[in-house]
C-alpha cells in the first residue's frame, strides 16, 4: 500500500515537471517572438519616416524667393547687363579709334601723293618732248618737227581729259562769270557779237566740272 501510494506520488511529481518544463519553454517561445517584434518594429519604424519624407520632397512646390533673393537677383542681371553694354562700348571705341586714325593717315598721304596718278599720266609726254627737243637740234624739215610738237601736244591734252580736266570753250560764246575772266572790252565788228567773247588770251580749265583756271577773254561791246 505503501508503496503504491509512492508510486503515484512519483507520478504526480514527474507530471508536474513535464508540466513546467513546458511552461518555461512556452516562456522562451514568447519572449523569443517578443524579442524578434521589437527587432523588426524599429527597423520598419526607422524606414517609415525616409519614405514620408522622400514622399513629402517629391510633393513639397518649389519655395518662394523672398522679397530680398529677388531683388539680389535683380541686381545681379542688371550688373551683368552693364558689363556686356561697357565690353560692347570698349569695343566700339577702339573700332572707331583705329578708323579715325586710319582715315587721317589715308588724308595725309592723299594730300601728299594726291597728283601721283596725273603725274604718271604725264611722264611720256616729257619723254616725247625730250626726243623732240633731241631731232630739232639735227632736223632740217620745219614742217617735221611741227607735226611732231603738234602729235606730243594732242596727246598731252587727251591725257589731261583722262583724268577730268577739260578747256573751257570760248569762242563767240557769252560772257559768263563763272568760267570767264574778261580782261578787255573792244567794239563789236558786228551787231551779232556785241556782249560776246571775241578773243581767248589764256585758256581756262575745269576739273571734273569744277573751275581750276579762268579763261581770259576779250568781250565785244
Amino acid at each position: 500500500m505503501k508503496r503504491r501510494f509512492n508510486l503515484k506520488q512519483n507520478k504526480k511529481q514527474k507530471i508536474d515537471m513535464n508540466s513546467e518544463e513546458k511552461n518555461v519553454e512556452e516562456m522562451k517561445n514568447v519572449e523569443e517572438e517578443t524579442v524578434e517584434k521589437n527587432v523588426e518594429q524599429p527597423a520598419a519604424e526607422e524606414e517609415q519616416p525616409v519614405e514620408g519624407e522622400a514622399q513629402n520632397e517629391a510633393e513639397e512646390p518649389e519655395k518662394e524667393l523672398t522679397a530680398e533673393e529677388k531683388l539680389q537677383a535683380e541686381v545681379e542681371k542688371l550688373q551683368a547687363e552693364q558689363e556686356e553694354m561697357k565690353d560692347k562700348y570698349l569695343r566700339l571705341s577702339a573700332e572707331f579709334d583705329n578708323y579715325r586714325k586710319r582715315t587721317m593717315k589715308e588724308k595725309a598721304e592723299l594730300i601728299l601723293n594726291g597728283g601721283e596718278k596725273a603725274f604718271k599720266a604725264i611722264l611720256p609726254v616729257i619723254d616725247d618732248m625730250e626726243r623732240a627737243l633731241a631731232t630739232m637740234q639735227k632736223a632740217t624739215d620745219v614742217e617735221a618737227v611741227k607735226e611732231g610738237v603738234d602729235l606730243i601736244y594732242n596727246k598731252f591734252i587727251q591725257i589731261l581729259g583722262q583724268n577730268g580736266v577739260q578747256a573751257i570753250d570760248t569762242k563767240e560764246k557769252e560772257l559768263d562769270t563763272d568760267y570767264h575772266d574778261a580782261i578787255a572790252i573792244i567794239d563789236a565788228p558786228t551787231e551779232e557779237l556785241k556782249g560776246k567773247i571775241l578773243d581767248c588770251v589764256e585758256t581756262g580749265y575745269t576739273l571734273n566740272d569744277k573751275v581750276i583756271r579762268h579763261a581770259k577773254v576779250v568781250v565785244g561791246k
